[in-house]
């Protein structure tokens, strides 16, 4: 299928911008720029979704110590029932990204599904290299089943975890880590949902080269990202950096694995589809056509996304049923 022509429009002002001098790709810029840059994009590609949602701040204590943020969304109900609840990493390359910039996802999420959404920041390269953001997504999965579903009136024994591009690599190594020694784990994840995931950041794979520039994720920028993060070349091949190279994958948590048809980690998002049915893992695939890279957050733009995501949030739901 072609690109999508709200997102060809999109890329063409993009592009018009650059030429115009009036913005920079990110990886010309430093950190604090492409920060300040992708919030200021954020805004442009959707806008909160009308709804009644009960917004909370919270505070998670890392094992150092930092106070991470999160933000739990909950739909207004009756009665003290615990509600199930999806666990959900933001993406950004580990060095952008916030609450803020995929609030309105996690919006359109809780007001589609039965459950409430918890989202929690982790710390961002360069400023905090690798394991940092792997170990604070860690310490927040396992404060949600110890104490903070406790605490917000959520079932620890009904919890999903989603991600989108690096956030669903956390998430992927997330699921990894527990299916390779359960008992050191006070939570079993019923279902991982994986936006364009990053899941190998060794191997150049022909979607890289095919879509490396003028597709909104280009493969300099990704190259910058990865830089900012590891503390040396050999990160990159730690399962907690890429999952792929995980060498145990049995007993993982259920898979919904969302790619790009127009993203150059498309064909790494494959390679770990083919991966999990080679070792029988239970997988629902789904390559949406005409899309970019980041598409979950263009509700406003494209306008098959809130739909996309209507679905989504409905086999969650099932799945936390």
């Amino acid at each position: 299928m072609a690109l999508h022509p709200d997102i060809e429009g999109f890329l063409e002002l993009a592009e018009f911008g650059r030429l115009s001098g009036k913005s920079q790709p990110m990886h010309q810029l430093s950190p604090a720029q492409a920060r300040q840059q992708f919030e200021q994009t954020s805004q442009l590609l959707d806008e909160a979704p009308d709804g009644a949602l009960t917004v909370t701040e919270v505070s998670i204590a890392a094992r150092d110590g930092h106070l991470l943020k999160a933000r739990l969304y909950a739909k207004p109900q009756a009665g003290t029932q615990a509600l199930p609840v999806l666990l959900y990493f933001h993406g950004g390359g580990y060095v952008v990204g916030s609450l803020d910039s995929h609030d309105t996802l996690c919006r359109r999420l809780a007001l589609a599904g039965e459950f409430s959404v918890l989202t929690a920041d982790y710390r961002l390269a360069p400023e905090h290299r690798f394991p940092t953001a792997y170990q604070d997504a860690e310490d927040v999965t396992r404060w949600l089943a110890a104490t903070g579903a406790a605490e917000l009136g959520l079932d620890a024994g009904r919890v999903a975890l989603a991600g989108d591009s690096v956030g669903g690599s956390l998430v992927a190594s997330l699921c990894i880590a527990i299916s390779q020694d359960p008992l050191a784990w006070p939570l079993v994840p019923r279902l991982q949902v994986l936006l364009y995931p990053v899941i190998d950041a060794v191997q150049k794979r022909p979607s890289l080269a095919r879509f490396a520039e003028g597709y909104l994720l280009e493969a300099t920028t990704l190259e910058w990202f990865y830089q900012q993060y590891q503390r040396s070349p050999a990160d990159r091949s730690d399962w907690r950096f890429s999952p792929l190279h995980a060498e145990r994958l049995q007993r993982l948590t259920p898979t919904v694995l969302w790619l790009a048809e127009y993203d150059p980690l498309l064909d790494e998002g494959l390679a770990w589809a083919e991966k999990l049915r080679a070792v029988g893992q239970p997988l629902v695939l789904e390559v949406k056509a005409g899309m970019t890279h980041d598409f979950a957050r263009m509700g406003e733009m494209v306008q098959e996304v809130p739909g996309m995501l209507n679905q989504l949030a409905q086999q969650i739901s099932e799945s936390l049923a």
